[in-house]
C-alpha cells in the first residue's frame, strides 16, 4: 500500500476536482467541505510519505505497469516529498482564507484550486521530462483561470500577460524535449542521466542547447531575471488566497532547476557536466537586486509582496547556484520559509485593504485600521520574517546561505548583495508599516470600522502560516538533518537512477 500512496497524492486532487464538478448544483457548504477535506487529506498523505522517504527509500510507481523507460513513472524521493508537504500546507491555509467568501466571486473556484494542486503534485513527483511539460500545462490552465477568478479589467490584463509569456515558455519546452528525444531516444529522467553521461562527442553541442533551453523555461517559471516581468502584476492583481497559493509556483521552476541540473546535467554528465553553473549564480544575484529595488519602489502592499517573491527566488537560487551540498541544504531550508512568509503577506495585504476603504493597501496616509494592534502585530512578525531578522527562520536561512558561501570565489559579491538587500528589505517594510499603521488621518466616510469583517476567521490562516515559520525555527535541527540527507541524495544521482531503472511492476 505504501507504493500506492505516491499515485494517490496525484489522483486525489484530480478526482476531487472532478467530483466537485458533479456537485456544482449542490449547496456551497458541501462543496467547501469536500474541497477542504481533500486538502487536509493531502497534508496527511504528504506527512506519511515524508516518514517513509526519511528512511532513505525512494518510492517509485509505474503507471499502467509499463516497463521503464517506456512508461510513465512517478518518483518520490526526499526532495519531491519536501515540496509536496510545503504545497499541501500552503494550500490548506490559502483555502481556509478563501472560505471567507472569496471563493464565491466566480464559478468553479474549488475545482480550479484542486486542479492546480493536481498540476503541482504531478510536477514534483513525475520522473519523466515530457510529463513535467504536461503538468506545467495543467498548472498554466488552472492558474490562469484562478488568476481571473472574480474578473476585473486589471486582473484580465495581468492574466493576458501571464498566459502569453508562459505559452512562449511552453513552446520552448516542447522544442527542448523534442531535441533531447530525437538525440537520445528517451525522456525518462533517470534514463536521460545515463545516456547524457555516455553520449558521443558529436551530440554534445545539441544536448547543451537543449539543456540551456530547458533552463530558460525553468527560469521563466521561477521568475529569474530577465524573465520575471509577468509576475508583479499577476500576483498583485489576483485575489489574496490565489496569490498565496501562487507563492509556491515560482518554486516549481526552482525545483525543476535543482532536479534536472543535478540528475541529468550534474557533475557526472561528462562533457555536459555542470551546464548552468556559469549562469545560475550571477542571474540569481541580479534577480535578488532587481526584486529588492521593486520592493522599495512599490506603491502598495500587494505589489510589494509580489516583488518580495522575486527577491526570495533570487535568494533561493543563489543558494542553489553555489553548487555545493551546504548551499542546497540552505536553499531547501529557505524555500518553505520564503513561501509561507510571502503567502502570509498576501493574505495580510487583503485583510488590511478591506479595512482602509478607498485607500486599500496603498502606501498613503489613510484612516485608522480597525483591530490595528492585532493586524499590526501580524505585520510586524511577517516583516521580521521577510527581512531575515533574528531569531526567526528568515535569519537562519540567510545565515546558512552565507555560511555555505564562505569558500566560494564570489564570496564578496554574495555577502555584499545578500546583506545589502536584507537591509533594504528592512527599510522598505518599516516604511510600509509606518504608513499603514502610524501615519493615519481621519477621513470622513472612509473609516474601515463599518466593515463587518470576521477578524478571527481572517487572522487564523495568516497566523497558521506564520506559525509554520516558527516551527522551522523550533525544529531547525531535525529539519536541517533531513535536508542534509536530501542534498546527499541529490548530489549522488545513482540512488535515483537505480530506484527508477530497477523498478518492478506494481502489484
Amino acid at each position: 500500500m505504501t507504493t500506492h500512496l505516491v499515485i494517490t497524492s496525484v489522483l486525489l486532487p484530480l478526482l476531487t476536482g472532478v467530483g466537485l464538478l458533479l456537485l456544482r448544483q449542490q449547496p456551497p457548504l458541501l462543496q467547501r467541505g469536500v474541497s477542504i477535506g481533500s486538502v487536509f487529506i493531502q497534508v496527511i498523505l504528504a506527512c506519511q510519505l515524508l516518514a517513509l522517504v526519511n528512511q532513505g527509500d525512494i518510492l517509485t510507481y509505474a503507471l499502467g505497469n509499463w516497463p521503464v523507460p517506456f512508461g510513465i513513472v512517478l518518483v518520490a524521493d526526499r526532495l519531491a516529498i519536501w515540496m509536496l508537504l510545503i504545497t499541501a500546507l500552503i494550500a490548506l491555509f490559502s483555502l481556509l482564507y478563501a472560505l471567507l467568501d472569496v471563493d464565491k466571486a466566480g464559478r468553479h473556484f474549488h475545482v480550479l484550486f484542486q486542479l492546480q494542486l493536481f498540476g503541482l503534485n504531478g510536477a514534483f513527483l513525475t520522473g519523466d521530462l515530457f510529463n513535467l511539460f504536461v503538468f506545467f500545462e495543467i498548472l498554466l490552465i488552472a492558474s490562469y483561470s484562478l488568476l481571473l477568478h472574480g474578473g476585473g479589467r486589471l486582473r484580465t490584463k495581468a492574466g493576458l500577460h501571464f498566459v502569453v509569456i508562459n505559452l512562449v515558455g511552453s513552446t520552448l519546452f516542447l522544442f527542448a524535449v523534442g531535441m533531447l528525444y530525437g538525440i537520445l531516444g528517451t525522456l525518462n529522467m533517470a534514463d536521460l542521466a545515463l545516456k547524457v553521461t555516455a553520449m558521443p562527442a558529436e551530440h554534445v553541442p545539441l544536448i547543451k542547447v537543449a539543456g540551456l533551453m530547458l533552463f530558460g523555461v525553468f527560469a521563466l517559471k521561477a521568475a529569474l531575471i530577465p524573465l520575471y516581468l509577468w509576475l508583479p502584476n499577476a500576483y498583485a492583481q489576483t485575489s489574496a488566497p490565489v496569490a498565496a497559493l501562487f507563492a509556491i509556483m515560482t518554486k516549481v521552476g526552482a525545483y525543476s532547476i535543482l532536479r534536472v541540473y543535478t540528475l541529468i546535467f550534474g557533475a557526472q554528465a561528462g562533457l555536459a557536466a555542470n551546464l548552468i553553473e556559469p549562469w545560475l549564480l550571477p542571474l540569481a544575484l541580479l534577480t535578488l537586486v532587481i526584486g529588492m529595488l521593486g520592493v522599495i519602489a512599490s506603491t502598495g502592499l500587494r505589489q510589494q509582496a509580489a516583488y518580495l517573491v522575486i527577491a526570495s527566488v533570487g535568494t533561493l537560487l543563489t543558494a542553489i547556484g553555489l553548487n555545493t551540498q551546504a548551499g542546497i541544504v540552505a536553499g531547501l531550508y529557505y524555500l518553505p520559509h520564503s513561501t509561507f512568509a510571502a503567502a502570509a503577506c498576501f493574505l495580510l495585504a487583503n485583510t488590511i485593504a478591506v479595512r482602509r476603504g478607498e485607500f486599500i493597501d496603498r502606501f498613503e496616509s489613510g484612516p485608522p485600521i480597525p483591530h490595528a494592534r492585532l493586524i499590526g502585530g501580524l505585520f510586524f512578525v511577517t516583516a521580521v520574517l521577510l527581512a531575515g531578522l533574528p531569531p526567526l527562520s528568515g535569519f537562519i536561512g540567510k545565515f546558512m546561505i552565507l555560511k555555505a558561501a564562505l569558500a566560494h570565489l564570489q564570496l564578496v559579491w554574495i555577502m555584499g548583495i545578500v546583506l545589502t538587500t536584507s537591509l533594504l528589505a528592512l527599510i522598505a517594510l518599516a516604511r510600509s508599516g509606518s504608513l499603514l499603521f502610524y501615519k493615519v488621518q481621519t477621513v470622513q466616510g472612509q473609516a474601515g470600522s463599518a466593515i463587518p469583517a470576521p477578524i478571527t476567521r481572517e487572522v487564523l490562516p495568516i497566523a497558521g502560516l506564520l506559525a509554520l515559520c516558527v516551527v522551522l525555527v523550533a525544529w531547525a535541527g531535525p529539519v536541517t538533518g533531513f535536508l542534509q540527507l536530501t542534498a546527499e541524495q541529490l548530489l549522488e544521482p545513482s540512488f535515483y537512477i537505480q530506484a527508477v531503472m530497477t523498478l518492478e511492476k506494481t502489484p
